[in-house]
């Protein structure tokens, strides 16, 4: 039999296998780079994080007298002039001697608990890692000066626990037994004032937030974004306070810039106004947030 010669491949065909392999080498380096770079960032940001939250905290933290109370405290620190809630010695002071007692929500950012402090109910969230960017939005707006309001979710504590790669993100409010505005309608009958009640004193929440307060000390307008029956809760009185301000903007009046904050969480799209949902929102104009919010609580 006659022996044939082994088959030659064509040039050009192991040329595009050598480009092949090193686009395939290229795109694999890539991919494993980029993941790097992405992971260091985050690493790096919740060290910094942290770093904020820990600075001039002493060993014995910081020593609240016995007797006093949460109102006390709060009451003390408005009338300090500083407007923006506790000082950061004392909210971290505050979250260490929380007892947590029984989880009483859960959501897409974390879960909410019901916590002791000294005798006192306040309600605990606890942010999902993911969700350190609304953990920190929200506790930077909740400390914004001026911002306590009777309908606004009163604010008092936030902080940082855990070591390594474990954190829990803690932002501690008032505790409000009767649930979110969408639980209380489900299992409660209303008469014509009580339901005047709830709508007077939720869409003064949102008038408060909305407003700008000028002064030495003055306050920005806000826009909640994510306006809906389960972010407002119900007081023991029957009013309503605004709750959950993780997507909130703020609007810079000095250079007329609207603050958005760097978070990937977007709002519930049965609540949004049609700018929002198809995206033709002027984002650049605080007037259209004010209006899409308005559009939410109608």
């Amino acid at each position: 039999h006659p022996t044939l010669p082994p088959l030659q491949t064509p040039s050009y065909v192991m040329g595009d296998i050598h480009h092949i392999a090193l686009l395939i080498s290229v795109t694999v380096c890539s991919f494993i780079l980029t993941f790097i770079i992405i992971f260091c960032y985050f690493r790096y940001k919740r060290h910094e994080l942290v770093a904020r939250y820990s600075l001039g905290l002493h060993p014995d933290e910081t020593f609240i007298p016995p007797g006093e109370s949460l109102r006390d405290l709060i009451e003390q620190s408005q009338s300090s002039g500083s407007g923006s809630g506790l000082p950061l010695l004392v909210q971290r002071t505050i979250a260490k001697q929380i007892q947590m007692v029984t989880q009483i929500g859960k959501g897409r950012y974390g879960e909410v608990w019901m916590g002791r402090w000294r005798g006192e109910k306040v309600a605990v969230k606890v942010f999902f890692t993911t969700e350190e960017a609304s953990w920190f939005r929200e506790t930077e707006i909740y400390q914004t000066v001026l911002m306590r309001h009777e309908n606004i979710l009163g604010f008092i504590a936030a902080d940082i626990k855990g070591t390594g790669s474990w954190t829990q993100l803690y932002l501690i409010t008032d505790y409000h037994e009767s649930g979110s505005l969408y639980d209380y309608l489900k299992c409660t009958t209303l008469d014509s004032r009580a339901m005047l009640r709830l709508a007077y004193s939720s869409v003064s929440g949102l008038c408060h937030l909305h407003t700008e307060i000028f002064g030495t000390q003055g306050k920005p307008a806000i826009a909640h974004r994510d306006l809906k029956s389960k972010n407002i809760l119900v007081k023991r009185n029957g009013a309503c306070c605004i709750a959950d301000l993780g997507l909130a903007v703020k609007f810079i009046s000095d250079t007329n810039e609207v603050d958005i904050p760097l978070n990937t969480r977007v709002g519930t799209k049965r609540f949004m106004a049609p700018e929002v949902l198809d995206e033709t929102l002027n984002r650049n104009h605080f007037q259209s947030y004010i209006m899409a919010d308005m559009y939410s609580f109608g």
